[in-house]
């Protein structure tokens, strides 16, 4: 007898929003604030060298090396324009504090046109909404601001959780919360190993969020792909009549 779903779990960066300009376009804008001249493609290498470094040598947001979410992104940017050449240590604090802020806004992302919809009819067939994200504190204000936090019942962010995804135990204190076994759960999100793997590998019933066709993993069954939030109610129907 197969359980009825109770539960649906959300990533949310690249599932339910996105960055709305590159790292180089918003990064650049603050700098031209500070009167520096930097361009945008520089910048966004910069940046993809120093976010990688700092995710080796200090994984989720430096939690296990005493660093906080806050002083680890500022370490990123700081990072980011110390390798195009800007030197100046106050300079780069303040682009650091502001960019750290700046990213708490809706302005500086964009919720796909699916997502609202889609939470919307996860509601209304009965089922209650939380969130699993290996993102940092801010999440609660970004999701207020962009009129999505008051679809969920809980947010568990890896920052604050101490553990991210692929860790198996991050989804094991979502269902702490859930009150119910994995079995009345699913989960949806756009990464193959964190979100599809992980979750099914506690139980949960993991959705690919595929919006781009990339993933040609052989061992997603059709059924367990979504090209887009709007296939989602009815695969979840499925699962509870």
């Amino acid at each position: 007898m197969r359980s009825r779903l109770r539960w649906v779990l959300w990533d949310v960066k690249d599932t339910l929003l996105k960055v709305r300009a590159s790292v180089g376009e918003q990064y650049c804008k603050e700098a031209e604030r500070l009167g520096l001249n930097v361009s945008p493609a520089e910048v966004e290498v910069a940046f993809h060298h120093a976010y990688r470094q700092y995710s080796s040598r200090y994984p989720n947001y430096g939690i296990a090396q005493g660093m906080d979410g806050r002083s680890w992104w500022m370490g990123v940017v700081q990072g980011t324009f110390s390798r195009c050449r800007v030197q100046d240590p106050a300079v780069l604090n303040t682009m650091a504090h502001n960019l750290y802020h700046n990213f708490c806004s809706a302005e500086n992302w964009e919720v796909f046109p699916d997502s609202h919809k889609a939470l919307e009819s996860c509601s209304s067939l009965g089922l209650k909404l939380g969130v699993v994200s290996n993102f940092d504190s801010r999440l609660e204000e970004i999701l207020r601001a962009c009129g999505l936090l008051s679809h969920f019942s809980f947010l568990i962010t890896s920052e604050e959780a101490g553990i991210a995804k692929p860790s198996p135990a991050i989804f094991d204190q979502a269902l702490q919360k859930c009150g119910v076994p994995a079995a009345n759960v699913a989960h949806i999100g756009d990464h193959y190993v964190k979100d599809y793997l992980t979750s099914r590998s506690v139980g949960i019933h993991g959705f690919l969020l595929d919006r781009h066709n990339k993933h040609n993993q052989q061992d997603i069954p059709q059924e367990h792909r979504l090209s887009s939030l709007e296939e989602l109610p009815s695969q979840l129907q499925q699962r509870m009549d």
